[in-house]
């Protein structure tokens, strides 16, 4: 796989989660705008978004730091965003677990790569939000509760990706180099917190909407991906043969 480390070096696979393990981000926008707007009523902005609006501007960053943009932009640093970002959780929570469903490739692929890579989850949403996806998708057993790391809660400071604190927590947990791990990621900001952590990564297209998927793979790479894919099978088929997979991790 052009421009990624040796298959034999790898140790891990570091899965962003939404709109790349499952497609999240729609509905999870469709919960959040509503929030989002009663929030910026709060600080008297008469601007709104829809949930198309906020998609476009949000990608990649959690509702504390557009909350903390919006803001600062209208002048209301001292507002407490505290029950405003746990507001956003339970509605967004709620809507993704009645949402979500497997998707049978994907559980596949991620079921091949387990056999000889240590697989987690690395996401700036909040655990709860994560496990509400997880269980709706079936993939509690590939990736389980102690390998998923949210830049939201998991660290001892809140933050959002592209800050690449979430990785470094992530490798340091799991007990790899950030090399040693490859990430996989479908957002600009997403590829730039695993690139500015030492870890190659790939970008996904599989639940990008197909008319956004030529713009997106050029930004992907612009922002540092070594390689774009657009599914998850794809990305096994690429990187497992050369491993000389032959059965379980011992």
């Amino acid at each position: 796989m052009s421009g990624l480390p040796a298959a034999a070096r790898l140790e891990a696979l570091l899965c962003d989660a939404d709109g790349n393990l499952f497609p999240s981000e729609e509905p999870a926008f469709a919960a959040s705008t509503e929030v989002t707007n009663r929030f910026l009523a709060e600080l008297g902005s008469p601007q709104r978004f829809t949930a198309e609006e906020l998609r476009h501007a949000a990608t990649g960053m959690t509702f504390r730091a557009v909350a903390t943009r919006l803001a600062a932009e209208h002048g209301r640093d001292d507002v407490d965003l505290e029950p405003w970002v746990e507001q956003e959780q339970r509605a967004v929570t709620a809507h993704l677990a009645t949402a979500l469903r497997p998707h049978r490739e994907t559980t596949e692929a991620l079921t091949r790569f387990a056999e000889t890579l240590t697989l987690a989850a690395v996401s700036s949403s909040a655990l709860g939000r994560l496990a509400a996806c997880f269980t709706a998708t079936g993939l509690d057993g590939l990736i389980p509760p102690d390998r998923r790391f949210s830049a939201e809660e998991s660290l001892p400071t809140p933050t959002s990706k592209p800050d690449p604190a979430v990785y470094l927590f992530a490798c340091a947990r799991l007990g790899i180099a950030p090399e040693a791990g490859l990430a996989v990621e479908d957002s600009v900001p997403g590829v730039r917190s695993a690139v500015a952590a030492g870890c190659p990564t790939v970008g996904n297209l599989l639940f990008v909407r197909p008319d956004e998927r030529k713009d997106r793979e050029a930004e992907l790479k612009d922002a540092g991906a070594r390689a774009v894919v657009r599914s998850w099978a794809e990305l096994a088929d690429l990187v497992l043969p050369a491993r000389g997979l032959t059965g379980a991790r011992p």
